[in-house]
């Protein structure tokens, strides 16, 4: 009996990658410390009070669309890799079955 797929479909279409929700979560969170972080030491540094709103406010898109970018490059990244692979997988099926 022939197998139609190389490999069974996987429920999860990333197997190799974080969760999408948990990696957004980590993302927000360590780009909002390291704004905190920036605004504080530019505060000491000027010996002002330091402006925390600077943080979310002005910070928050120009993060989004890093963020965004580096998640559509690494999910691309992966999908040509899985394509590649059972492209090749393929390949050595029909090979094995002559």
């Amino acid at each position: 009996m022939y197998r139609t797929h190389a490999n069974p479909p996987s429920p999860n279409p990333l197997p190799d990658s974080p969760d999408s929700g948990l990696a957004t979560l980590l993302s927000f969170a360590i780009s909002l410390f390291l704004g905190i972080l920036g605004a504080v030491i530019w505060s000491a540094s000027h010996h002002t009070a330091p402006k925390l709103n600077f943080g979310l406010s002005s910070l928050r898109p120009l993060i989004a669309i890093v963020v965004g970018v580096v998640v559509l490059i690494v999910a691309t990244v992966i999908e040509i890799r899985q394509y590649r692979q059972a492209k090749a997988l393929a390949a050595i099926e029909r090979l094995s079955f002559r």
